[in-house]
């Protein structure tokens, strides 16, 4: 079972995706907040699996909110999606930098909804619709990268996997390209993230673009 928070501060927006969550037989919502606040709250008391995240709100933001959850080490199974009705809001981009594991268009279809919780939910892939991946191309391609002395900690296939993972691929046709096992590639990545200490997926992409060791225009 998956566990979910919604953070919303408009209360029809959390009842549409109750509705919709609450219909699979492996989702349940364990809480919802109004504010950024009550979600960091929420986050503690009930250790969520997921938690989908409203960009604006009262008291406490969404960015802020990701911030707090995300760097509090007794979270870090906690993942954080997210929402927004703005395709080219660089406060996404922050968010994930502080570590959020992606984000949505709250006019995301119901089915790539459920699909998106469930990818999160098991950290198996980064949650990278083609704005997503947009959005962190073109806020990277505008940095100077730094040098980037934690790459010669990483083995050579290790480095080959990061840049197949900040070209979006998933662990599943990256197993597939490099002729490896999904287990083979899915310790890679656990071993990449903890060297690099990083999050998830999501901030490993992140990482690979300002190092500039992703290039903007590798993605779709």
């Amino acid at each position: 079972m998956i566990s979910l928070v919604l953070a919303d501060d408009q209360i029809l927006v959390r009842a549409g995706f109750r509705s919709i969550l609450s219909l699979e037989p492996d989702l349940e919502v364990s809480g919802e907040a109004a504010n950024g606040r009550e979600a960091v709250k929420l986050a503690r008391e009930r250790r969520p699996d997921v938690i989908l995240m409203d960009v604006r709100m009262p008291e406490l933001d969404g960015l802020a909110a990701t911030r707090e959850i995300c760097s509090d080490e007794t979270l870090r199974d906690v993942k954080v999606v997210i929402l927004t009705t703005f395709e080219a809001d660089e406060y996404v981009y922050g968010a994930i930098r502080a570590g959020a594991s992606g984000f949505l268009l709250k006019d995301t279809d119901p089915v790539d909804l459920i699909r998106a919780v469930r990818v999160v939910a098991r950290g198996d892939a980064l949650l990278a619709p083609s704005v997503t991946r947009r959005l962190i191309a073109e806020v990277a391609a505008r940095l100077t990268p730094p040098p980037a002395p934690e790459l010669d900690t990483l083995t050579a296939r290790e480095v080959e996997i990061m840049d197949l993972v900040a070209r979006g691929l998933s662990n599943e046709e990256i197993a597939g390209r490099l002729v490896i096992s999904h287990a083979t590639t899915k310790t890679h990545v656990s071993r990449i993230l903890t060297k690099l200490c990083l999050r998830d997926r999501a901030q490993l992409v992140v990482w690979a673009y300002e190092s500039g060791r992703a290039l903007p225009g590798w993605l779709p």
